[in-house]
């Protein structure tokens, strides 16, 4: 990838894309480039290092040059990147992090009662299994659910403050829309 100009394009935006002899509008979903077979989803184009841009297109079965260029409003083209065609892999895993966050209303020794984390009591019992953590470090388990507005009880490793946010991360899988015509 090289930069020409600093110009911002954001996941999901229509695209230019010319890779070997093709020239096709797409909406490409920007993405980390990692040895792992999951790849976290970025929002904007990354001005530094290499990334991957996924876009759904006719398949070209070489390493063909691609280059992407951004539409401007007065129908003018401008050059964002360059680099070469990656595969053809309609098996790879983009995911987008999504956190979930509540506070602690009531505090007893290591169990608190959380608000705001979850809405109802079916949301409390399918993340029970999942860990959750505080943004001062400390670990827990969710016990049971209290009520039927989302309020849980939480058993954390050591006691945790009023002030804590508690967080339950969660990864999404995400695709890139299909939108695809020739330019």
């Amino acid at each position: 990838k090289q930069w020409y100009q600093r110009r911002v394009a954001i996941t999901g935006e229509h695209l230019l894309a010319q890779v070997g002899f093709r020239r096709y509008v797409v909406r490409p979903i920007f993405s980390q480039h990692t040895k792992s077979n999951k790849h976290k989803l970025e929002r904007f184009m990354p001005v530094t290092g290499n990334f991957v841009a996924s876009f759904y297109a006719p398949i070209t079965l070489t390493d063909s040059p691609a280059m992407l260029f951004k539409i401007e409003e007065d129908s003018t083209v401008s050059l964002l990147s360059t680099g070469t065609l990656l595969s053809c892999d309609p098996d790879r895993i983009v995911c987008k992090r999504i956190v979930l966050s509540g506070h602690p209303c009531k505090i007893h020794k290591r169990a608190a009662v959380i608000r705001y984390l979850f809405h109802n009591r079916e949301d409390i019992a399918y993340f029970k299994p999942v860990q959750v953590r505080t943004k001062h470090g400390r670990r827990g388990h969710i016990k049971e659910a209290l009520g039927t507005h989302g309020h849980c009880k939480i058993t954390f490793d050591k006691p945790i403050q009023q002030s804590d946010t508690v967080l339950l991360p969660l990864y999404k899988r995400v695709f890139p829309k299909w939108h695809f015509e020739y330019f």
